[in-house]
């Protein structure tokens, strides 16, 4: 009986661990671009590319797209219209990160 629970709760264990490693390897492409995004808005106030308040307004829209991919990672498995849909979030952050870097409001 004893040994019965006890594989019961290895193989309960290692069908979680084997769900939660594919979810994150689900995401290691957009767990990528999103540290790329964030690199490119320190990079931007760092040169005088971007204001503090736009750099917040940025941040923030790379806080929504990471709250997105928790959401899809939440049960466990991102689906590729999930996977499908955070890219699109992705894209539209990356052409405003683009278009307040390039502002030249100075000259």
């Amino acid at each position: 009986m004893e040994t019965l629970r006890l594989m019961w709760l290895t193989l309960t264990l290692a069908a979680l661990t084997a769900t939660m490693a594919s979810a994150q390897t689900a995401t290691l492409r957009i767990d990528r671009r999103e540290a790329r995004q964030d690199a490119r808005i320190h990079q931007g106030v760092c040169g005088g590319e971007l204001t503090r308040g736009e750099a917040a307004r940025l941040r923030a829209g790379q806080r929504h797209v990471g709250r997105m991919e928790s959401r899809a990672k939440a049960d466990g498995v991102v689906t590729p219209r999930e996977r499908a849909r955070i890219g699109r979030a992705q894209n539209i952050e990356s052409r405003r990160i683009h278009r307040l870097e390039h502002n030249d409001i100075s000259g």
